[in-house]
Order: C-alpha cells, then sequence, then structure tokens
C-alpha cells in the first residue's frame, strides 16, 4: 500500500506539474544540457552510497569530489583549497565537542537538552532596559552568539564535523574521521549530551516569544552533518548502531517538525522559512529512512512555494521588503536548490519545473544573476551587497544547468566541492 501510495505521488508531480524523472540527470528539450554521468546518481534514501563506496551523502557528489581528489596537489586552487582545509581541521581537533549541555541558560522547560537560542534581529529596547526586546532588521544582536545559548556551539558542530569529513575523505587520516564521530555522537546520541528533537525554544524574543517558529531554521546546522556522517562510512569511525540511531533521532526530529505547533507554523511561512523547512525536512527524512514524507514535500513544493513565492519576473517578492533584500533573496533560492536535489534523489525534476507564467527556480536564478557586478543598479534595499553569496548559488546552477551557463567559482571551499568543469559528457 505505501508503494502504491508512492507511486501515485509521483505521478501527480510528473503530470500534473508537468516535471520528469530525469532526477538530477536534467530532463529538457535543450540538447546542449547533457546530465551527469549515471553512477552520480542519487538513490533515494540510499543517497549517492551505491556510486561512492558506500558513502551515504545526499549533497556531495562522487563525480565532483572523486575528480578533484585526483588533481589535489596538482591542480592549484585545489591545492590551496586543500591547504587551508587541513589547517581548519588541524583546528577542529583540537575544539571541545558542543553540546547543548554548554550553555548558561535553562530553558523554560527545565531540561537542558532542549534547543534554546535568541531571535538574531531582537535588541533590548533603549527606551526601556527591562521592557520587551525590539526588532532591528537586518542588525545581528551579538548576544545570541554568546555561552548563554546554543546557537554558536550548533554552528561550531556543523562546520567541524563538515571541516573533518572533508579532510578524512581528501587525506584519508583516521583521525579526522574519529573526531567527526566524536562530534556527532556528542551532540546526537551520548544520553549525558544529547539534544532533544525539537527546536521548541529557538529563536526567543526576551519579553515577547519563548520561542519561535522561525527558530527552526536553527537547526539547517544539520544539513552538513548527514554528509559528513557518510563521508566517514568507510572508516567505521561510527558503528552501524549508531549511525541507526541517529537516523531514529532524525525520524523523531521529523516528528516534531510535522506534527508540533511551532513546526507546523514554520511550515506555513511564506518567505524563506517555509523553503529552508522544506530543504531541511525532505533530507532529514531521507536519510531516516521515509522517503514517502520527502515525496510528499517535493511534491506540494510547486502549489505551496513556487506558485506563492516566486514572481514571474523571476523575483521573491517576499524577501525584497527586507533590508537586505539581495541577501535574502540568495537566501531564500539555496533551500529551493536544495529540495530540487533531493527531488533528484527520489527521479523527479524541480530544476527545470516552470508553471504557466514561467515561474521556477531557473527563472529566478537568472533575475539574480543579472545583477552580477551591479550593485548600483539594484532597485530595493540592501545594507551590504553579498557578491561571493551570490558566486557560491551561481557556481551550484552551473552544476545544474551547466557548463558554462553561469559564472563560476573555482576557489575556496567551493574547490573541493565542485570540480572545475562541472559535468561530465557522455
Amino acid at each position: 500500500m505505501k508503494d502504491r501510495a508512492d507511486r501515485s505521488i509521483a505521478a501527480v508531480l510528473l503530470v500534473c506539474f508537468g516535471l520528469t524523472a530525469a532526477g538530477p540527470a536534467l530532463a529538457t528539450a535543450d540538447s546542449s544540457l547533457r546530465p551527469p554521468a549515471t553512477p552520480s546518481r542519487c538513490a533515494a534514501e540510499e543517497g549517492y552510497a551505491p556510486a561512492f563506496d558506500g558513502r551515504r551523502t545526499f549533497y556531495l557528489k562522487p563525480d565532483q569530489l572523486n575528480r578533484i581528489k585526483a588533481v589535489r596537489d596538482s591542480d592549484p586552487a585545489v591545492a590551496r583549497a586543500y591547504a587551508v582545509l587541513i589547517e581548519r581541521a588541524e583546528a577542529a581537533l583540537r575544539h571541545k565537542p558542543g553540546s547543548v549541555m554548554d550553555k548558561t541558560t535553562l530553558p523554560l522547560s527545565g531540561d537542558r537538552h532542549d534547543y534554546l537560542s535568541i531571535a538574531p534581529y531582537w535588541w533590548p529596547d533603549p527606551a526601556s532596559a527591562s521592557g520587551p526586546y525590539v526588532r532591528r532588521d537586518g542588525e545581528v544582536n551579538p548576544q545570541r552568539d554568546t555561552a548563554s545559548y546554543d546557537r554558536t556551539a550548533i554552528g561550531r558542530m556543523s562546520a567541524d564535523a563538515e571541516t573533518l569529513s572533508l579532510a578524512y575523505f581528501y587525506g584519508g587520516e583516521r583521525k579526522y574521521a574519529d573526531k567527526t564521530a566524536q562530534i556527532v555522537r556528542t551532540w546526537f546520541l551520548d544520553p549525558a549530551t544529547a539534544m532533544n528533537p525539537n527546536a521548541t525554544f529557538a529563536q526567543a524574543v526576551p519579553g515577547r516569544e519563548n520561542g519561535r517558529a522561525e527558530g527552526v531554521l536553527d537547526t539547517n546546522a544539520f544539513q552538513s552533518v548527514i554528509d559528513a556522517v557518510g563521508l566517514i562510512g568507510p572508516s567505521g569511525a561510527l558503528g552501524d548502531a549508531e549511525v541507526k540511531a541517529l537516523e531514529i533521532w532524525f525520524g523523531r526530529y521529523v516528528d516534531w517538525m510535522l506534527g508540533s505547533p511551532t513546526g507546523r507554523e514554520e511550515q506555513a511561512a511564506k518567505n524563506n522559512h517555509g523553503i529552508w523547512f522544506d530543504a531541511q525536512l525532505t533530507q532529514y527524512a531521507l536519510f531516516a529512512r521515509r522517503p514517502a514524507v520527502a515525496r510528499k514535500a517535493i511534491v506540494e513544493f510547486p502549489g505551496r512555494r513556487i506558485a506563492t513565492q516566486f514572481d514571474p519576473s523571476g523575483s521573491l517578492p517576499a524577501e525584497l521588503t527586507r533590508t537586505r533584500s539581495f541577501h535574502y533573496s540568495i537566501y531564500a533560492l539555496e533551500p529551493a536548490y536544495d529540495v530540487a536535489e533531493m527531488a533528484g534523489c527520489l527521479g523527479l525534476d524541480l530544476w527545470n519545473y516552470a508553471d504557466d507564467k514561467g515561474r521556477g527556480l531557473r527563472k529566478a536564478t537568472d533575475f539574480l544573476a543579472a545583477y552580477r557586478g551591479r550593485q548600483a543598479d539594484w532597485p530595493h534595499q540592501e545594507l551590504k551587497w553579498p557578491a561571493a553569496e551570490l558566486d557560491d548559488l551561481l557556481t551550484r546552477a552551473d552544476w545544474a544547468w551547466g557548463p558554462g551557463r553561469y559564472p563560476r567559482s573555482d576557489t575556496g571551499r567551493l574547490a573541493l566541492r565542485y570540480a572545475a568543469t562541472s559535468r561530465l559528457t557522455p
């Protein structure tokens, strides 16, 4: 019955929304858009494991990383990026694994295992030191990144796991895999230190709210952790029982996302928060081996997100009202790319979807790409022009629709994620 339901949902996506079953292999009438080689295809809840020597990743692709690894020392850009990676990995080896138990403020639940953070753009009221916080959009309150809360710890945990796992893949030293495993155990698995699978008290606003739906966004830090676990898979640093326990943890978090008032409110958001919810939900559900949950979110994505949040011009109107409108336009499109990648894992193509008004990921990408190097022409408010963020997005777009469709950046961290020629020819 479950398989029949999955096939029925897929049929709705294919027929009603005009999508193809190409997955990452982009089905299109334009014969110049070549699909990646078959071995790099993401295989549903198994991710890239069948093509990646058992490494169960969902974003890090074997055809890309293996080609980069082959030129690790001979390609100048890759060699520089690798040297920086190892420097950061060595620093991460010295870090104490982060835990929700480290914060100095106790959540209202009385359980320190509950994640706690405060909202980034809310500040003490200058007119009333003891009054409710007031909003200053685009200006981050540094208080959120103190030891009082978990925001710094979750960010470091995610960054260290990603860095160390890449260092293990590219360098092969077991110490990096072992440290990655220690980080994951501490945050998710050790009963003494593990986070409870909820974000009920995330992005609280003192004097106003004890936690907000927007706080679900904090847990997008887990996306790179899942791929880190996949990268170190062949090392055995995390045992099979531990990986299974981690899958169960994410299954419980998926249940919280879908069943709690906080999660349901975030899912209903009509701006980047709603798209980020889908990005997390689809990957976490696949990792938890619940593909039907991911498939349902993907099926609903054109109607729930593209039809309501994308303009036929390519803009995302809800993001244009912000003081950092260009940044948030990128920030909303990035998780839409994530959903497209997870759709590919299920044999569905969101990259090339467009509705009858032309709304879709490609149109939104072209809208932003047109302002590369043209900051003065952007007609909306932007406090700090995010040139590097745009280049990162377009490098990913070049993988999706390229090569040569968009300007790419083959330096820095991206040099270790996307090969200089992003697609293999058949």
